[in-house]
Order: structure tokens, then C-alpha cells, then sequence
């Protein structure tokens, strides 16, 4: 069994900030692959389902609804209950020092800053694996609260993240069959980076 955690804020309010588009990745591949109905469990909303890669893997999408500071209470809580190994937790979250609508994938690290992973590695592990989805940088560091924490423009939806979120779920199978660098490999070929936002962003392997 794998568990697919998208990390974001509950609640309509926060649904199309930038900091939720671990929320829409999860949400783009439950759909895509008709995982069942989302229901109350480990202190967030689950769907279970089946990703075909090579073998049938069932598969487990938890989105927290503490709070994304205290995202890891729920992700640790079912981790638990499953007895999982740190390898079969895939965490999608907003990455700020990665261009728009690119994507990289990583094991362990640090947190970067992103109160999401650090509240899963102090309530569970570190060792999980990282769909990292950029969100680009404002540039200043004084305007990251407000572009984490605000929605996305109607320009981002056309110009990338409507695709991007559709590549991620079309390319889930290669994350459940453990086949990373194809699963980057396939993001980026079904949803090449605008123009624009390769160079007005700086990436960060």
C-alpha cells in the first residue's frame, strides 16, 4: 500500500492558494484514476483506490485538514495505522524556489523552510519521498506570505497549472511504480514550463 498525501489548508477559503496545490495534485490523480469517495479519517479526507504500474498498487490519498502546520499529526497518524515504511509515503507540496509548473522529485532533505514537511518530520519521519511543484518565487522575500497565501491568477490556470495538474495525474503510475526520474520525465514532456516562467524564475535542483 502507498499513501499519497497532498499537503494545503481546509476550508473553501484557502481551496486556490498557491500553498494548496498539494490538495489539487491529489485531487487531479484521485480523479483520473476513480478512486472512491473522500471520507472522514486520521484527521483528514481520504480516498482509497488502484494505480496500475506494471502491478495493481492500492493506493491511499490523505489530505490533512489540521492546518498545514500541523500537517504531520495526520500523516503520521495513518502512517501508524498502516504500519508503513517511510518509502511508501509520497508527500506533493508547493515548492517556492522551482519555476512555475516544474516538478522534482526527492527522498528526505530538509524542510526548506515549509512548515508542512517540517511538522511531518517531527511528528514522523523525514525520509518520505517529495513531489516538489513549483510555484515560482515573488522575487522579494517580503512578498512570499502573500503570493504562498493567494490564490492562483486566472493567467497561472492558462498558462500552466490546469496542465501541470493534469501531467502529475497522468504520470502518477510511474510514482507508484517507484520510477521517479520517468515520472519527471513525463511532467515535463506533457506539460513543458511556460516561456515566461522559465525566465523570469529561478530554479533550484
Amino acid at each position: 500500500m502507498l499513501l499519497f498525501v497532498g499537503l494545503g489548508n481546509p476550508g473553501a477559503k484557502y481551496a486556490s492558494h498557491r500553498h494548496n496545490v498539494g490538495f489539487m495534485a491529489v485531487d487531479a490523480i484521485a480523479a483520473r484514476f476513480e478512486f472512491g469517495s473522500e471520507r472522514v479519517r486520521f484527521k483528514g479526507l481520504a480516498r482509497e483506490g488502484f494505480i496500475q504500474a506494471g502491478t495493481r498498487h492500492k493506493v491511499m490519498i490523505l489530505k490533512p485538514q489540521t492546518f498545514m502546520n500541523d500537517s504531520g499529526q495526520s500523516v503520521g497518524e495513518a502512517a501508524r495505522f498502516f504500519r508503513l515504511d517511510e518509502d511508501q509515503v509520497v508527500v506533493f507540496y508547493d515548492e517556492l524556489d522551482l519555476a512555475p509548473g516544474k516538478v522534482r522529485v526527492k527522498v528526505g532533505g530538509g524542510t526548506a523552510g515549509h512548515n508542512g514537511i517540517r511538522s511531518i518530520k517531527s511528528h514522523w519521519g523525514n525520509e518520505f519521498k517529495r513531489v516538489r511543484i513549483g510555484i515560482g518565487h515573488p522575487g522579494n522575500k517580503n512578498r512570499v506570505t502573500g503570493h504562498v497565501l493567494n490564490d492562483f491568477s486566472k493567467a497561472d490556470r492558462e498558462q500552466w497549472l490546469d496542465e501541470a495538474l493534469d501531467a502529475i495525474a497522468r504520470s502518477a503510475h510511474h510514482l507508484a511504480g517507484d520510477e521517479d526520474d520517468a515520472f519527471m520525465s513525463e511532467v515535463a514532456r506533457l506539460a513543458p514550463q511556460p516561456t515566461k516562467a522559465k525566465n523570469k524564475n529561478k530554479d533550484e535542483a
